[in-house]
């Protein structure tokens, strides 16, 4: 299908219909359909989520929640899940007709949902310097132009190399090879927005920046305690197995700011209790927290717990794995033991007999897991804060023991192996020295930007070419104005996408878009039809087969576009053997079995049922690679984010009809909004005591550093959050966070904290002069 989709909106036609007390169910499968027959018709959608997520199928282009192993359902997809696939295979197309009817100019006054509902882009486009409209290019000279614009560079550091956590392990494999073969370590990535933090104190606390558990951990713990995470929408699939480890007699924990519908009943569609029963209970205790408290929260906890340990000596404390495994005890033990309950209690808005039952729980527990999202990684104490969550493991020797451990739910499908495939900064030394023993290069060691750094250097002029695989940089990152800033100050911006976005429209002195297959494409190569690989949140790695008829054959693959890159770029001496790689993904593999630890024998493992599992010593042998040798108890010094006079912490999150920066629809039917994105979620007692009424538009006005960053027009929505919290989504409000508000040591923005005021806008009858009465 060919033309414009009119997919335009007016916020004015906001409806509010009243929260969800339940996830999923027959609803669920109502709305995968219909997404699925409106964007690919009824065939198409067939073929397609029968193979999603299955063994001889494709990974979905979603969350990266793990496929349990052993046999897979029929329908082994979430709605989202499906959605996802919806935007991808859709059978619209974005042509250069449609660049030559619309100039960037109208292009960028159109909504980001406007823009996802085009469809697949078709043929490489340029837009260049003084042009008003893309034109369509032939790959050999786009490669050409950006290999001339690498060339001009006065050093490789001026370009920066961002990736998208959609990319295939080989893709990224190959990505950091070429980065790293021209000579810079710029290789930032999603990962830097949303589980930096994570990495960061899992590799001090324990060696290792991936979570512990696997998915039949998690079906056979006591205790799954879930902070700062909103399965029903983020990560669907986790309630199926959380539907599980209930029947096995778990107790679930949801620490969350705001009631969320996945976490208190969930609806599986695909048994009889989900479709006429009422489903199955999730959180048994739901401890709604205040935004930046959940510090205070787990230090508050491990007071609790050392105090049933003096009560009943040896029951609480695990000695043995402490003193056999652990550093830094003595000193965990005596901050903790001093912590403040008043404080604790103050900084979370949690009654002191709750925080006392979950104690309780958690110290008769033997087998406890706790996860996270990004509730906990985007505050400015996320490190410290992660740190003190695993702690309440360490102290109860819940690490490297079945059904107990971290589990860090990562968001984008392969985020996770990205990283392992060495995408990052500051790969290590270990890394840097294998890779050019195999390849006979000499990588840079020099740290590189991350995320936020490289957007500073861009707005300083010292990075003048952007590359992105994949993602939606300019919805995705914060601050927007400086963001966008930053990107127009580039002479080249590149963008490899497969649908149109925001970031076509905000570019460099020149710009190039380059579309590419997606998960569920059919990718032909000279050898024949390639297979991808992937990483979950668990660690597990394992085939993707993409099966549908490309959108067009002017697609190429991403190993294509970077190979081809490589040869055009580093010249035909260089030493890898990119032309090889290009016509056989198993070549790629092989390279990564030479180069990454754990990935031996790459191949014949990827090819078992449901792959393979990387190694991870603290869950495999209870060996922690940290400086001491040991698992690390963090101590830092207790933070949380109080609420200044006449002002609110608002916490940026998605809606129920988007997965990241892709919006596939208007509505969020779990808190009941439909037909528009701009409303603010606050509590009943604070649209009082600022003088509002359900309905106000309001401006949202964010203070840092002395500056003020404003997102206009959203409407007041009455919600259960904790007074003095709000609630909106992004990337409406991504230019609320300031660039330089940030994690400690993560660098990750602060998109969960967010200090902001509300401008009132006038009332309708108050612009109009009308009178109410």
């Amino acid at each position: 299908m060919t033309g414009d989709v009119d997919a335009s909106y007016d916020e004015r036609d906001i409806e509010i219909t009243g929260a969800k007390h339940e996830a999923a169910g027959v609803k669920a499968v109502m709305v995968s359909m219909q997404r699925g027959f409106s964007e690919m018709g009824p065939l198409r959608t067939a073929a397609t989520l029968s193979r999603l997520n299955q063994r001889h199928g494709f990974d979905c282009p979603g969350c990266a929640w793990p496929e349990e192993h052993g046999g897979r359902k029929l329908a082994e997809f979430c709605e989202n899940g499906a959605k996802a696939v919806a935007e991808e295979a859709t059978k619209r197309v974005v042509t250069t007709d449609f660049f030559a009817r619309h100039s960037v100019a109208e292009l960028s006054a159109k909504p980001e949902y406007w823009l996802s509902q085009q469809g697949r882009l078709t043929h490489p486009m340029v837009l260049r310097p003084g042009a008003t409209h893309y034109a369509p290019i032939e790959w050999d000279d786009a490669y050409r132009l950006i290999a001339d614009h690498l060339h001009d560079l006065a050093s490789p550091d001026e370009a920066v190399f961002y990736t998208s956590g959609r990319t295939s392990n080989e893709a990224a494999f190959l990505y950091q090879l070429l980065v790293r073969s021209f000579g810079t370590n710029n290789l930032p990535d999603c990962s830097n927005m949303c589980h930096e933090s994570s990495g960061t104190a899992l590799t001090d606390s324990i060696g290792i920046g991936k979570g512990s558990v696997t998915v039949d951990d998690v079906v056979h713990a006591d205790v799954i305690l879930i902070a700062g995470q909103n399965p029903g929408t983020n990560h669907p699939r986790m309630l199926s197995t959380l539907e599980k480890a209930k029947a096995n007699g778990a107790t679930v924990i949801a620490v969350n700011p705001l009631p969320e519908a996945g976490l208190i009943r969930f609806k599986d569609p695909q048994k009889v209790h989900g479709v006429v029963g009422h489903g199955t209970p999730i959180a048994d205790e739901f401890v709604q927290i205040r935004i930046g408290g959940d510090m205070a929260l787990f230090a508050g906890l491990g007071r609790l717990l050392f105090e049933a340990e003096d009560r009943a000596p040896g029951t609480v404390v695990d000695r043995d794995f402490v003193d056999t495994h652990c550093a830094g005890f003595a000193e965990y033990e005596r901050q903790t033991r001093a912590v403040d309950l008043g404080t604790v209690l103050e900084a979370t808005g949690v009654d002191e007999g709750q925080l006392r039952r979950v104690a309780d729980i958690l110290s008769r527990s033997e087998r406890t897991v706790i996860c996270w999202a990004m509730g906990l990684t985007q505050q400015r104490h996320a490190v410290a804060t992660i740190g003190e969550a695993t702690n309440l493991l360490l102290l109860r020797g819940m690490i490297g023991k079945p059904g107990a451990g971290v589990c860090p739910v990562r968001g984008h499908s392969n985020v996770q192996g990205d990283r392992t495939m060495g995408i990052w900064e500051k790969m290590p030394e270990s890394f840097l020295d294998a890779l050019d023993s195999r390849f006979g290069i000499t990588s840079p060691r020099r740290h590189g930007h991350d995320t936020v750094d490289a957007i500073r250097a861009m707005r300083d002029g010292h990075a003048k070419t952007f590359i992105g695989m994949g993602g939606n940089f300019v919805s995705a990152t914060p601050d927007t104005e400086v963001t966008e800033a930053a990107l127009r100050n580039c002479t080249l911006t590149v963008q490899i996408s497969t649908k149109l976005n925001r970031s076509h429209l905000v570019h460099g002195k020149t710009a190039l878009i380059l579309p590419t297959l997606g998960r569920t494409d059919r990718d032909l190569q000279a050898s024949g039809k390639q297979l991808v690989s992937v990483e979950d949140s668990m660690s597990m790695v394992h085939l993707s087969r993409g099966s549908l008829t490309p959108a067009s054959d002017r697609l190429r693959s991403e190993v294509a576009i970077v190979c081809q890159l490589a040869r055009t770029l580093l010249g035909p001496d260089h030493p890898v053997e990119w032309e090889e790689f290009n016509a056989d993904y198993d070549r790629i593999r092989d390279a990564i079995a030479d180069v990454v630890p754990g990935c031996e024998d790459y191949n014949t493992r990827v090819r078992q049922p449901d792959g393979f599992q990387l190694p991870h010593p603290p869950r495999d042998s209870r060996e922690f690679h940290t400086a001491t040798g040991k698992a690390n108890f963090a101590v830092h010094p207790l933070e949380w984010v109080p609420v200044p006079e006449g002002r609110l912490i608002l916490q940026t999150l998605r809606s129920h009809d988007q997965y990241n920066t892709t919006i596939y629809g208007l509505d969020d039917r779990y808190r009941g909004v439909s037909g528009g994105r701009r409303v603010v979620f606050l509590n009943p007692a604070d649209i009082a005591a600022f003088g509002l009424r359900d309905g106000d538009r309001v401006d949202l006005v964010s203070e840092f550093g002395g500056q003020e960053r404003r997102a206009k027009n959203f409407r007041v929505v009455p919600y259960a959050t904790p007074v003095g919290n709000a609630a909106a989504y992004y990337p409406e409000t991504n230019p609320l966070v300031a660039l330089d508000h940030v994690a400690a040591r993560s660098n990750t923005p602060v998109s969960k904290a967010v200090v902001i005021r509300l401008e009132a806008l006038p009332r309708a009858s108050e612009a109009t002069g009308s009178n109410d009465g």
